[in-house]
């Protein structure tokens, strides 16, 4: 946590010039801007709302421009790679390190996505500091701010405890604490991200108003669905199925019946989605539909999965051939390149109801309710062209569900590599196909340079 604190203090003057320019130039075209991540001055931000807002977008702009991006150093990609969703065709060190499970600390993307991660985590502890000391925020803007960080707090948190297992727990912007900090236990961890969430659903609103009717800023339903996924997580089925079922119930979402249009800006389906910025495309569309010979592309572990007749396949996976080869691609994003900045007719999901069915399905088989987890699974079926399921046996519902959830959500935030991992079947998957698959795969290394600064991180076991 040094380089990342230090990048912020070195750069204050700075942030302090640029946020008194925008003050006094306009206060409604700061607004209008995404701040960077270092100008979060409590003295100058917090004084008054249009700010503040303008603080928490600054957070949201940190988050596509990172981790959240579908570049080819995001967990969309990365995670896919590290799966078996998508081949990498090409020679990067870095990249087939996740290919070929033979990651090491020094992997710069590895130490790419840390800190990226946290980044937003200081930006929203300093949000949550500074509305905590403002008295020039209205009473419900300070509601809606605290909300959204710490629901964007717990998302980030989410995918570290996930992702490296225990990690610094880090919930203050003090430089001399953080830069030490140990790791967290597993339980410490998911006992903020619980927190957070639950506090987030009493302070977000349900609708879209606070931005501008898009689906681009986070809601009580977004807190709900990362609720029920963490209840997932955490084999609290119970809960798991109840948190899925307030979004499922909610009347603002709802299966698309296209598959084409899922992935539409402010589809009915998008409970949060992240919208392009400067460009008229998404960074998944830009970087994974074909024009020329790739070096990833979609798997055939995955296309083979695909049943007969499945929407899904002839919907979400393109192809592109040239003297070369032939390869194929997700397709789910339909626009490679708009040159309209203003044009933008896809954004980037981040949560969709979809993965709410499947987390209510997986949730009732546990509990032994399997009329209500074959309703679900046919559901997603169904509106993919496929019969309902033959799946009876509760190991039978299971293993469809995984089905289910590996041909709808591929290349989608890491999903089809966690969900291996939550479910132990890691290394039946990914042993016969990964030349270095160990046990100890299913975490990343601690990066390396995190290691160096701070002598309380301890590397994870195998690396």
């Amino acid at each position: 946590m040094k380089k990342i604190n230090s990048y912020y203090v070195n750069r204050i003057y700075g942030a302090i010039i640029f946020l008194v320019l925008c003050i006094f130039l306009s206060c409604e075209d700061f607004v209008e801007i995404n701040p960077p991540s270092d100008e979060l001055i409590s003295e100058t931000v917090f004084v008054n709302d249009e700010n503040a807002i303008a603080a928490i977008r600054g957070t949201y702009y940190e988050l596509k421009n990172g981790f959240g991006r579908g570049n080819s150093t995001s967990l969309t990609v990365l995670g896919a790679i590290n799966a078996d969703d998508l081949d990498y065709l090409s020679t990067n060190v870095d990249f087939l390190g996740f290919y070929d499970a033979l990651l090491i600390p020094e992997n710069s993307w590895i130490d790419n996505n840390w800190k990226s991660l946290y980044q937003v985590i200081y930006q929203t502890n300093s949000i949550l500091e500074g509305l905590q000391g403002s008295t020039g925020i209205t009473p419900d803007v300070k509601e809606l701010l605290e909300g959204e960080a710490k629901c964007i707090r717990a998302f980030c948190y989410f995918y570290l405890v996930n992702l490296w297992g225990e990690v610094p727990l880090i919930i203050s912007t003090d430089y001399e604490k953080n830069r030490l900090a140990s790791r967290a236990t597993i339980s410490q961890i998911y006992e903020l991200i619980l927190s957070d969430l639950k506090e987030a659903q009493e302070l977000l609103p349900e609708d879209y108003a606070h931005a501008e009717e898009e689906r681009v800023r986070v809601t009580k339903s977004a807190a709900t669905a990362l609720l029920a996924r963490t209840y997932l997580y955490l084999e609290d089925w119970a809960q798991a199925e109840e948190q899925a079922s307030k979004v499922i119930e909610n009347s603002n979402y709802m299966l698309m019946e296209d598959l084409n249009g899922v992935f539409l800006k402010n589809s009915m389906e998008a409970i949060w989605q992240i919208k392009p910025i400067n460009v008229g495309h998404t960074d998944e569309g830009n970087l994974f539909i074909l024009t020329s010979t790739p070096s990833m592309a979609v798997s055939h572990y995955l296309i083979n999965t695909f049943e007969s007749g499945d929407k899904r396949k002839s919907s979400w996976i393109g192809s592109f051939s040239n003297e070369i080869g032939a390869w194929n691609y997700p397709f789910k994003y339909k626009v490679k390149q708009e040159s309209d900045p203003d044009n933008a007719t896809e954004y980037s999901m981040v949560f969709r109801l979809a993965e709410q069915y499947l987390i209510r399905a997986e949730a009732r088989v546990q509990q032994g309710n399997t009329t209500g987890a074959q309703k679900d699974i046919n559901i997603i079926r169904n509106r993919s062209g496929l019969k309902n399921t033959t799946a009876i046996t509760q190991e039978e519902l299971l293993d469809a569900i995984i089905h289910e959830r590996q041909v709808e959500l591929f290349t989608e935030w890491g999903h089809r590599w966690l969900d291996l991992k939550r479910t132990n079947r890691s290394g039946e998957v990914f042993g016969p196909i990964k030349s270095g698959w160990e046990v100890t795969d299913v975490l990343w290394p601690i990066p390396q340079p995190e290691i160096d600064n701070n002598p309380n991180l301890i590397q994870n076991t195998g690396y």
